[in-house]
């Protein structure tokens, strides 16, 4: 049973930059004050990261229902035995990141899915690198399904009947194994994209590496038709002469013309002129699923050019909305936490098209893309919606029923200071309370409610409730005053220093 607590009794009084909550019933309580924590990698106005509490690279997007699902290789930070940041080795990596969003400013982080290995669907697996999706309408049902890399040795798939889980491995071995024809003549068994055409059918296309000596015609890449389950193939893989191929297959259908993009490899000797340069993102041409392909030129450089670190380079475009997007991968976050060590994080910008079909050159930046719809406060929103953040963490909080996908997600490593935020929040004529969803508070933890940024103007306070003991969720009001228009909306978090405050789960305004 929730526990319920109204602290609408509250009233905040400003001076000095200094927050303190005096409970007009008569008994007071002053809390410390630490200037709010700074955000790290995506910084507040900025698109770019998508997200920063987290990395994810290799991205892919899946649109259905109104949204854009990044699914992406879930890196996390590796350790020496003094304790340092090492160097990214990929091989421990068995989970996938998901993350979605509707705006694309705010992104709800759906956690992560346990892929490879003995906690994960695909026990035959070690690695789960580079995710494709895929949604297809089978006997009437909605189908998902995400196909990964294990390392460079194969490809898998898992099948969902929602793009966030719970997953299953439908064959119990790899899609392609490294014995297959298919495989035959690749170096690197990976990075799948996948396309389900108009008529319904389905592409698979994966490969990469360089072969001594083969440096502009590696002829590594190939594609290959789906079996109409979809966790099947059928007939013979062709190769897909791209020029000085190395890695990251993309896909995508626009009008009657099929876009194969692909990352350059980092020869460096002389490339013959109109050969794609070290690093790039490069498409080809062709009116047929499996080719012939014609080349055509670059259209994303390496991200060392637009954010000063350098790395792979890794894609996937989709259209959302009419427009057509470029999700990709840079250092940028672990960059700006001083680790460039190989953990990338997830960026998008637009894609333009000429009136020949040609992809416009894409500048990256971390600007990003514009918040698309204005966000309603005024249904229940989870917390691990974020725009911003500084300090705090999205964590699990229960796992599916197989175990293997997370199922509820909250904010957590709550410390004084720390804070998160949604952009473009429409108020409308106002607010008149705040209900959040929280548990295991501290002493004197509250929340702060504030506009446009970490210091903005308070309209809040939310009373924390203690734990007591009690685990479960409580939910808190307090009254609201002075939000109307649309505004960025802080969560500013206070009390006792040093000290873990709790957890929140959901959040909603009544008007």
């Amino acid at each position: 049973m929730k526990e319920e607590l109204n602290v609408s009794s509250l009233e905040i009084v400003e001076s000095d930059n200094k927050s303190t909550a005096y409970d007009v019933s008569g008994a007071s309580a002053k809390l410390s004050y630490e200037p709010p924590a700074s955000a790290i990698g995506k910084l507040p106005q900025n698109g770019n990261p998508i997200v920063s509490h987290k990395f994810g690279a290799d991205p892919y997007a899946l649109v259905h229902d109104g949204r854009v699902y990044i699914y992406s290789t879930y890196d996390v930070l590796e350790y020496d035995a003094a304790g340092e940041v090492k160097d990214n080795s990929y091989g421990s990596i068995n989970r996938l990141s998901v993350v979605s969003s509707s705006d694309l400013m705010n992104w709800t982080d759906h956690g992560f899915i346990n892929v490879a290995g003995p906690k994960g669907e695909a026990k035959w697996a070690t690695q789960s690198w580079a995710p494709a999706a895929a949604h297809k309408v089978i006997d009437g049902k909605d189908k998902f399904f995400l196909y990964f890399a294990n390392n460079a040795s194969g490809i898998g798939v898992l099948t969902s009947d929602s793009p966030t889980g719970p997953w299953i491995d439908p064959i119990g071995k790899p899609l392609i194994s490294r014995s297959a024809p298919a495989a035959e003549g690749v170096t690197w068994l990976f990075d799948p994209a996948v396309l389900v055409d108009d008529d319904g059918k389905g592409y698979i296309y994966f490969g990469g590496g360089v072969p001594e000596g083969k440096d502009e015609k590696p002829d590594t890449a190939r594609v290959m038709q789906l079996g109409d389950d979809m966790i099947s193939v059928v007939g013979e893989a062709a190769v897909i002469p791209a020029p000085f191929m190395f890695e990251d297959a993309g896909i995508n259908k626009v009008g009657g013309t099929y876009y194969y993009t692909y990352c350059s490899n980092f020869y460096t000797g002389v490339r013959p002129e109109g050969s794609p340069p070290a690093g790039e993102i490069a498409y080809m041409t062709s009116n047929n699923p499996m080719g012939p392909w014609t080349y055509q030129g670059t259209i994303l450089k390496n991200p060392g050019h637009f954010f000063g670190v350098g790395g792979n380079n890794h894609h996937a475009m989709f259209q959302f909305e009419d427009e057509w997007y470029i999700a990709y991968h840079a250092q940028t976050l672990s960059k700006a936490m001083g680790v460039p060590k190989g953990y990338r994080s997830t960026h998008l910008n637009k894609v333009s098209f000429g009136a020949d079909g040609a992809i416009q050159a894409i500048e990256a930046d971390l600007k990003g893309v514009p918040q698309l719809y204005k966000f309603d406060p005024f249904v229940r929103v989870g917390a691990e919606t974020l725009a911003w953040s500084a300090g705090i963490d999205a964590l699990p909080q229960k796992m599916d029923d197989r175990g293997t996908a997370v199922a509820e997600v909250a904010i957590g490593a709550v410390h004084n200071g720390d804070w998160a935020a949604v952009a473009g929040v429409d108020f409308g004529n106002g607010a008149s309370t705040f209900t959040a969803s929280v548990a295991g508070g501290s002493d004197d933890a509250v929340i702060e409610l504030r506009l446009d940024s970490p210091d903005g103007k308070l309209i809040g306070s939310l009373a924390v409730p203690e734990a007591n003991g009690s685990s479960s969720w409580s939910e808190a009001t307090t009254a609201v005053e002075g939000a109307e228009g649309v505004h960025d909306l802080y969560f500013v978090f206070k009390g006792k220093a040093d000290t873990e405050l709790f957890t929140f789960n959901a959040w909603q305004f009544s008007k």
